[in-house]
């Protein structure tokens, strides 16, 4: 492990026995860069993101970003716990999106541990933070292992009956963060339906089959072959930006693989989530990044596993309420094959 100053932040670099390269910052407990070798042996940076800490700051694309306290999408930006009402920050058409816009991502998070493949980022959040109740501690680990692959944990506590819903936003390109587009990756989701929403994105409570639909995935294809498909989910979004009702019944397991021939290389996703937002970078427009790119639209794409979008408000959605002194506790992989 290595590290570096990257403004007023840290950052923490980890190379594993392949020569896969992971780096980490404190700032955000931002995934900065993910260095995989391609089919010839040449490391290729696979994740989007910025030149600078100043443009993390400011950021509200998501490169690399832990969110929370709740990813996604709150309809109307509010809920009902327990018989109060709360009142978030509406930030996007009027709901409430990655929970407002004092974002985790904004924030420098306490370097717990680190060892010679992985790092523990810790946060704490008060009571009425970002709208929320409860104080919430929380621990993000970053593990690159030998096998490729890597490991996002995350574990917390909170003192009062709250909504919790981590997840990470990083924008995955296996050609590289700066080759253009990603309409060319082929794309296994294993998911026989999707959250159905309104035209602002946000649930109506219907758990939509994917069959005979553009958002069919059962079967690996090319992300770019039914995305500009007519259809009301896809017209809604501009593209792919969606939930899966994942297959894996709460048990961790394998529900993505993406894979690009011009690299050679594939990514697999494992989780113990139900859901995964499946975003395909449509509001990306000209956005400066590192090394010098410009990433423009549909040059990432995000796995964000998480519950359901605006979960709380929907009594027949898996529930991301978690009870006063229950341990919130997590794990996402990407691996890389």
């Amino acid at each position: 492990m290595k590290t570096r100053s990257f403004g007023n932040a840290t950052m923490y670099t980890f190379e594993n026995k392949n020569g896969m390269v992971m780096e980490v910052t404190d700032f955000g407990a931002v995934l900065y860069s993910l260095m995989v070798p391609d089919k010839d042996g040449n490391l290729v940076d696979v994740n989007l993101g910025y030149a600078t800490p100043e443009a993390y700051g400011k950021q509200t694309s998501g490169f690399g970003a832990t969110i929370g306290r709740n990813g996604n999408r709150i309809g109307g930006a509010k809920f009902t716990l327990n018989g109060k009402v709360y009142e978030l920050t509406p930030n996007n058409n009027g709901n409430n999106l990655h929970s407002g816009l004092d974002f985790y991502q904004h924030r420098m998070w306490n370097v717990k541990e680190t060892t010679e493949n992985s790092i523990t980022l810790s946060l704490h959040s008060p009571d009425g933070d970002q709208g929320f109740p409860g104080n919430f501690d929380v621990d993000v680990t970053y593990t690159l292992t030998d096998d490729n692959e890597l490991k996002i944990d995350y574990n917390g506590v909170t003192d009062a009956d709250t909504v919790i819903n981590m997840t990470n936003h990083s924008y995955f390109n296996l050609n590289g963060h700066a080759s253009g587009n990603i309409l060319e990756h082929e794309l296994w989701v294993d998911a026989d339906a999707f959250t159905a929403t309104d035209d602002k994105l946000i649930p109506t409570g219907e758990i939509r089959l994917v069959e005979g639909s553009p958002m069919d995935f059962r079967v690996k294809k090319l992300v770019g072959r039914d995305i500009d498909a007519d259809y009301d989910a896809l017209n809604y979004a501009g593209g792919y930006d969606h939930n899966w009702c994942l297959n894996n019944n709460g048990e961790f397991k394998k529900v993505i693989e993406i894979s690009s021939d011009l690299s050679g290389i594939t990514m697999e996703v494992y989780t113990d989530l139900p859901g995964v937002q499946i975003y395909a970078g449509n509001f990306l427009v000209s956005e400066p990044g590192k090394s010098g790119a410009t990433y423009k639209k549909r040059q990432g794409i995000c796995f964000e596993t998480q519950h359901y979008p605006d979960a709380i408000n929907h009594e027949n959605f898996p529930s991301p309420i978690v009870k006063k002194g229950e341990v919130y506790k997590t794990t996402t992989v990407y691996k890389f094959v």
